[in-house]
């Protein structure tokens, strides 16, 4: 049985994959915001590794990122928008290598299905830009048993006591 459902899992990902428009995605094609900006918009504003994992669903190194190492209380934004994305309450090191959150604040993210590796994955995004922050999966702490996989790249924490920086457009 389990192998015709990773078959049946793996025939879903590649006719998604061959699906005309449907690898890779823009946040633009997916219903996600992107505040109306053109891609040039977001490449003056972004380091060009940043740009990659936010808007051509890239994905930094593990173990690349300083965010694994913060400690501080604070709050987690887009790197784009600077939308609050995570409260620092829900990090925690996954051992992945990426900064891991169980839960982001209310309103903040948008999912969809995810099939660019054939498994279907659960992809997150910024909800008001539509950047892509990562994955989320089942194996993570309680409360919830989620673990947000994030970029490093498509996070700015700010940290508590600090004044959160004006959103962009």
């Amino acid at each position: 049985m389990r192998r015709r459902s990773l078959l049946q899992s793996l025939s879903l990902g590649l006719a998604a994959a061959l699906l005309p428009g449907s690898w890779p995605a823009r946040a633009a094609d997916s219903g996600l915001g992107t505040l109306g900006q053109p891609a040039e918009h977001w490449r003056a504003r972004l380091s060009p590794a940043a740009y990659r994992v936010l808007f051509e669903h890239d994905t930094e190194r593990p173990f690349s990122s300083a965010l694994n190492a913060e400690r501080r209380a604070g709050t987690y934004l887009c790197a784009a928008c600077y939308q609050p994305l995570f409260a620092s309450a829900t990090k925690f090191d996954s051992g992945t290598g990426w900064p891991s959150f169980y839960a982001p604040l209310a309103q903040a993210i948008a999912t969809r299905r995810d099939y660019r590796l054939l498994i279907p994955r659960t992809e997150y995004h910024c909800r008001r830009c539509g950047g892509h922050q990562g994955h989320v999966f089942d194996d993570g702490p309680p409360p919830t048993g989620q673990r947000y996989c994030n970029n490093g790249l498509a996070l700015r924490f700010i940290a508590d006591g600090e004044a959160l920086p004006e959103l962009r457009a």
